[in-house]
């Protein structure tokens, strides 16, 4: 399909949710443009998950210039609203094969989105380095009270910011502090605004160490609620004034 600055949103972002959308960002003078055009198109049509979409940067420039499109052919893969995978330049059949392959999600992936503790640690299972299985399963085994799971589950991903906020709740539920243990709790119970209020006054009184699993606790909180969300563009400048 032919895709515009006008239906981009709708075409793209939004269906990359259901499915991958390849678009091919190309113009009609482009030569390599034309050869990789057919390699392409036959390569989606082999796959029941993939749609391809094709934007002409000369008449939508202001795509090419949001998606950094500095030559073409351009191919970026969109899945969950955000680039997944890209490449620039004529390829051949089993490069644009293997690259498809690369943006279909995985059955780990599948799993996750099925979202129960079931599917969940069939994902772990299988794919033992799959981040979003382990935070996912983290925080369902957090909300059940379930936390002396936590840290043989998390730690080989600890690099990850939200598993490390999971390990800092952890460590956090052992400390005997008002602020604290009141924050946790509405946080537990949905309340991420009292929540976040408590431990931000945690913070101001609180111990380097004890610091910084506050600060890890409240990004985690941060990116659960969104990074646009009015309580996350709050008490990010409240965490922050505490902080320094």
């Amino acid at each position: 399909m032919d895709v515009t600055e006008a239906t981009f949103e709708r075409d793209v972002i939004e269906r990359s949710h259901d499915v991958t959308v390849v678009v091919d960002f190309w113009a009609g003078w482009c030569a390599p443009c034309r050869q990789l055009a057919p390699v392409i198109e036959a390569a989606v049509e082999r796959r029941e998950e993939v749609v391809l979409a094709k934007v002409d940067i000369d008449a939508n420039p202001g795509l090419a210039r949001t998606f950094r499109v500095m030559s073409i052919p351009a191919v970026k893969a969109f899945r969950d609203g955000a680039v997944v995978g890209e490449f620039g330049g004529m390829q051949s059949p089993a490069a644009v094969d293997a690259f498809l392959d690369r943006t279909l999600p995985s059955a780990a992936d599948r799993l996750v989105e099925a979202g129960d503790e079931e599917s969940l640690r069939e994902a772990v299972q299988k794919d033992a380095s799959h981040v979003g299985a382990r935070v996912a399963l983290g925080r369902l085994l957090l909300g059940d009270g379930r936390i002396d799971e936590l840290p043989a589950l998390l730690e080989p991903v600890s690099f990850d910011p939200g598993a490390a906020a999971l390990l800092a709740r952890v460590r956090l539920s052992a400390v005997e502090q008002p602020d604290v243990s009141a924050g946790l709790a509405a946080l537990d119970r949905g309340d991420p605004e009292v929540g976040l209020g408590h431990l931000v006054d945690a913070v101001r009184v609180a111990d380097p160490a004890l610091r910084d699993d506050l600060r890890a606790a409240m990004l985690g909180a941060f990116a659960e609620l969104g990074e646009h969300h009015p309580l996350t563009v709050r008490f990010r400048r409240r965490l922050a004034q505490a902080l320094y």
